[in-house]
């Protein structure tokens, strides 16, 4: 059976080394099968996988990369995470959204709170701990965004199926 496709927003290589340590330092290790990342869709239909394969690559084409910043520190719960704050990102997100409606499960019919998270599924108390350490040495600041990848989902481990450089 093939597996869903996620689609992500890739982070520059600096923010990408900052985000995947923070990951590693904090994320179950047991549960850590994929390096820190930004979702822009959970779930597009393998069957569509040329269609996506060829808007991703003309998406890319027409935009720079746009503008991001890490705006805050988000206790979810029983995970931590990043605030990204991009109105280019989420308008680039819009327009896919229209090209893949009618493909979309009902959570990526919504329009998404950006996120990296670097911790998840443990304890409230472990998630509290380490939102309130991370929020103490937390100042906003820009995040590089320079490109978009899909890749199949299998449950674990993700299967890298391309990037898209922005240009520029």
């Amino acid at each position: 059976m093939t597996a869903p496709i996620i689609i992500t927003a890739d982070m520059g290589k600096t923010d990408q080394a900052w985000a995947n340590g923070l990951r590693r330092a904090h994320f179950p290790a047991e549960r850590n099968f994929v390096d820190a990342h930004i979702t822009l869709f959970h779930h597009l239909p393998p069957s569509h996988l040329p269609e996506i394969k060829s808007r991703l690559a003309a998406l890319v084409k027409d935009y720079p990369a746009p503008a991001a910043y890490l705006s805050d520190v988000m206790l979810l719960g029983k995970a931590v995470a990043f605030r990204v704050d991009s109105t280019e990102l989420l308008s680039l997100r819009e327009e896919l959204a229209d090209t893949f409606r009618g493909l979309l499960i009902p959570q990526d019919q919504a329009r998404p709170k950006l996120h990296i998270t670097v911790q998840n599924k443990v304890e409230p108390p472990v998630a509290k701990a380490l939102h309130a350490q991370l929020l103490g040495s937390f100042r906003p600041r820009p995040l590089a965004i320079s490109g978009l990848s899909a890749h199949y989902y299998r449950g674990g481990p993700w299967e890298h199926i391309g990037r898209w450089s922005f240009r520029g």
